[in-house]
């Protein structure tokens, strides 16, 4: 475990949390920075972007 703080984003407030406050279901993370939590709802649909593309992309071949 690090001393660093972690910030979460929280989907149902929409607020970023300093450390694990709400439910798990209710928010996502751990990020690094303020920033970080702030950028990860569209930080998750990039990435879920990026991982349909692959597994498309390895339907076709």
């Amino acid at each position: 475990m690090s001393d660093k703080p972690e910030f979460w984003f929280n989907i149902k407030t929409q607020l970023v949390e300093s450390g694990p406050q709400s439910l798990s279901l209710d928010r996502i993370g751990p990020f690094p920075d303020i920033e970080s939590a702030k950028a990860g709802p569209d930080t998750v649909i990039a990435r879920a972007k990026a991982l349909r593309e692959e597994d498309e992309k390895k339907w076709e071949d």
